[in-house]
């Protein structure tokens, strides 16, 4: 008997990995090379610093209003966690035919709670106000 009879087939089970890494670093080489082909050969002096579109004005010490990152953090926050429940809605029913399906049923139930008692908590704080 083998020990370690799974690392045969190890080649195999990377095959689709590594196609999909020579095709992502292949389709970025190929865009960016594309775009140093492509691009206009002007040459010319900025006269100001401005980031798109609008021109520089004022200090760059000064404040500054945060809501729209506070927004975008929470954005990203509910979204990979709203991420991890598809994965587990396809794992579900192997879990439950483990004997752990009622268990992982009511661990979701748990994470959702946390979740909408987080959402009330920046509610009511006024995180989503754009006052």
């Amino acid at each position: 008997m083998r020990a370690f009879s799974y690392m045969g087939s190890a080649p195999d089970s990377f095959a689709p990995i590594l196609l999909q890494l020579l095709l992502g670093v292949g389709f970025s080489a190929l865009i960016l090379s594309l775009a140093f082909l492509l691009n206009p050969k002007k040459k010319s002096k900025p006269q100001d610093t401005f980031e798109c579109g609008v021109t520089y004005y004022g200090d760059a010490r000064g404040l500054f209003n945060i809501k729209f990152y506070l927004v975008a953090v929470l954005f990203i926050l509910f979204d990979i966690e709203a991420v991890f429940l598809y994965p587990w809605a396809v794992n579900l029913i192997g879990f439950k035919e483990a004997g752990l399906g009622t268990f992982f049923l009511f661990e979701m139930f748990f994470f959702l709670l946390i979740l909408v008692v987080g959402l009330y908590y920046i509610w009511k704080k006024g995180a989503l106000e754009w006052d």
